[in-house]
């Protein structure tokens, strides 16, 4: 696995956003601030650097104008994830 990749997802908060951003199509910034339990400021930072590192994507537009933020996972979220987790559970 891919060193930088794997010192992304050892942080607390990337790695529940990562996890729950697995079991859905795309979620709002709400529902993962309920998630991570983080900071407004915190969360941001932390989503930035997994969309710099092309494991989400952020897709902003307006909804009946208000501003609007889903986040979902990529093909190299998911299978870094994966990759991520198996060698988790390798080590025992």
């Amino acid at each position: 696995m891919n060193k930088e990749i794997e010192k992304l997802l050892f942080n607390p908060i990337r790695l529940k956003t990562i996890s729950f951003l697995m079991t859905v199509e795309t979620c709002n910034f709400k529902a993962l601030l309920n998630i991570t339990e983080s900071t407004k400021g915190n969360l941001s930072i932390q989503l930035k650097k997994l969309n710099e590192a092309g494991l989400i994507n952020i897709e902003k537009y307006f909804q009946k104008s208000y501003p609007t933020t889903d986040y979902s996972i990529t093909k190299k979220g998911k299978n870094s994830f994966e990759e991520f987790y198996k060698q988790l559970i390798s080590y025992k």
